[in-house]
């Protein structure tokens, strides 16, 4: 009940500031002035409005977002060994990729996982299921750590936001479009918008965000190989797959829906043709194939 309200008071709070920059912009009227056409002008700066503003404002509380979605425990003064063995890994591990220091948490979870989310490099977030402390072995955890440092390392928090930016301005552009095609010429609406046009946008948008999330899905594999390829070069070859091979052999809770790309490990479904184009992850077994195949 809480992750739900949580989404849908941060989902609240960024229709209010889009709300509040489109009158800004004078931009929040998609008709032209005679109230029959579009004017593509101001609907491309809604749509982008739109979709960028609500991925930007989604990354910058991410982290916010995903310490109370997870219910993760930054550590700032290391209670035990292995929390101070965590920090100094991740410190070595940061200092080698040329990035700032992330904050490390622990999150409450008994199966093994991990995610780093953050707006920048800088000032990131690393976090580790406490049942990824449990099954795992030291090698296989700072493994692990690599794969989160080196998502951070590559920006790929940023690139994702920017890709799903891109897709969701295109969404809303195109949907509407198509809605006032439908309202003009089949329904014969002369003036304004009617019923048909407010039901064909949410139909096109529905159809048009399905056909695009592919792409955003596909940069979430892709990005997920070129971690493990970062985790080898600051760990070690052997040492990643022998996670992989853990988190295989391991039953894998996913992390939440909104935060499924930034985990280690998503929804692991039995492999068919249209299920892979909307995987978070590529199969475990095929990034283990990646790494044993790499070249030195």
């Amino acid at each position: 009940m809480k992750r739900v309200v949580l989404f849908l008071a941060t989902n609240i709070a960024i229709l209010v500031v889009l709300s509040i920059v489109l009158r800004l912009l004078g931009v929040h009227r998609i008709l032209d002035d005679t109230g029959v056409g579009l004017n593509y002008y101001n609907l491309l700066v809604l749509s982008a409005v739109i979709g960028f503003g609500g991925s930007f404002i989604s990354l910058a509380i991410s982290k916010w977002m995903a310490k109370r979605m997870t219910g993760a425990k930054v550590i700032v003064t290391p209670r035990n060994d292995t929390e101070s063995w965590l920090l100094e890994v991740v410190r070595k591990q940061a200092r080698a990729a040329g990035i700032g220091m992330p904050e490390v948490a622990i999150f409450d979870s008994q199966t093994p996982n991990a995610f780093a989310t953050g707006m920048r490099r800088d000032n990131a977030l690393v976090a580790v299921s406490a049942g990824l402390l449990r099954t795992m072995n030291k090698d296989e955890v700072e493994a692990v750590l690599g794969h989160e440092i080196s998502h951070v390392a590559n920006g790929d928090m940023v690139t994702l936001t920017l890709i799903q930016g891109v897709v969701n301005t295109f969404v809303i552009f195109l949907s509407r479009i198509v809605g006032h095609f439908v309202d003009r010429v089949i329904l014969k609406n002369e003036e304004g918008h009617g019923i048909g046009f407010f039901v064909t946008t949410i139909a096109a948008q529905i159809v048009f965000g399905i056909l695009a999330s592919t792409i955003v899905f596909w940069f979430s594999r892709q990005r997920e190989f070129r971690a493990d390829a970062g985790s080898s070069r600051l760990s070690g070859r052997e040492k990643m797959i022998s996670a992989l091979e853990k988190l295989r052999r391991s039953s894998t809770e996913p992390l939440p829906d909104q935060m499924s790309a930034f985990g280690i490990s998503g929804k692991q479904d039995k492999k068919s043709s249209w299920k892979d184009l909307f995987m978070t992850h590529p199969p475990l077994e095929d990034r283990i194939a990646a790494l044993k195949n790499a070249r030195d």
